[in-house]
């Protein structure tokens, strides 16, 4: 079995992981995973009762009970690099005997719900839409430094000549979501599309205010290029990092988005704060 030194594996006097702050008892079956800090108490206003809050940097984390299960609410703050710190301590936390710093033998795997903001690059996906992530493209660096080609599920070919036609020469990756957890949350009625996950908010999502980016058409294409036979549906920050993390560690992951603006329309909702309330609902409806 594996050993995890104190400077690789870094748990607080209390017992809890480094970031997250939260020990290994602590961990339900499944968690629902934000963005932003201030939507976690949002989320767990609808739980049956709250037993914990557990709050360090931007990472705030809610627990409680919905329908006599488990369960909990946890922020990740924004981007790739802030998933992989969530990703790994989470694993961690279940996998690895806290104690001894051992490996455990048998690994638990958790359903991870995903709940976050996105912009449509289809014309057809309108503002105030929900989409359900079937797959994502990441445009952060993570593959370079975890070689995440074994958690690939577009073949090469594919990836290859789409990366050619939206004329893109750094190194990129993709993963698919939990078929499991998309046939859960089916009912939602949602669109269904590959999400394109950026390093940035304003250039590398095609924004530009003051600072000039080389890419102006960078959005265009990337609407415009099929990878095979699918459009790339939406642009954010997080989901192919989750999804890429959750199956190369054995969990059940999916990223379920309200679109909130369409890059291609120049649309943004009138009550953005109104649609993701209702996904979180509709959301924890179908929590089993």
């Amino acid at each position: 079995m594996t050993y995890f030194s104190p400077t690789d594996l870094i748990i607080n006097p209390d017992g809890s992981s480094y970031h997250l702050n939260l020990r290994p008892d602590q961990i339900p079956d499944t968690l629902i995973l934000v963005g932003d800090p201030e939507r976690v108490p949002t989320v767990s206003a609808f739980f049956d009762e709250i037993t914990d809050i557990v709050h360090k940097r931007e990472f705030v984390t809610h627990l409680g009970v919905l329908r006599g299960k488990k369960i909990g609410v946890l922020s990740s703050g924004i981007g790739a690099d802030n998933v992989e710190i969530v990703m790994n301590e989470l694993d961690a936390l279940v996998n690895i005997d806290f104690q001894t710093r051992l490996e455990k033998s048998v690994k638990r795997s958790l359903n991870l719900i995903r709940i976050g903001t996105s912009g449509s690059i289809q014309s057809h996906i309108p503002v105030d839409s929900i989409l359900i992530s079937t797959a994502a493209i990441g445009f952060d660096n993570l593959a370079q430094f975890y070689g995440f080609e074994s958690a690939m599920s577009i073949a090469e070919d594919v990836l290859a000549a789409w990366t050619s036609a939206i004329d893109y020469p750094l190194p990129l990756y993709a993963a698919k979501a939990s078929a499991s957890l998309c046939a859960q949350f089916a009912p939602l009625n949602a669109y269904n599309g590959v999400t394109l996950t950026a390093p940035g908010f304003y250039a590398p999502q095609g924004r530009t205010i003051r600072m000039q980016s080389i890419r102006p058409d960078f959005l265009e294409k990337v609407a415009a290029a099929k990878l095979g036979e699918q459009e790339i549906t939406n642009i954010e920050m997080e989901t192919a990092a989750y999804y890429a993390f959750g199956g190369a560690m054995g969990h059940e992951m999916i990223s379920l988005n309200a679109i909130l603006a369409n890059r291609i329309t120049n649309e943004f909702s009138k009550d953005p704060e109104g649609q993701i309330r209702s996904l979180i609902e509709k959301t924890i409806a179908l929590i089993a």
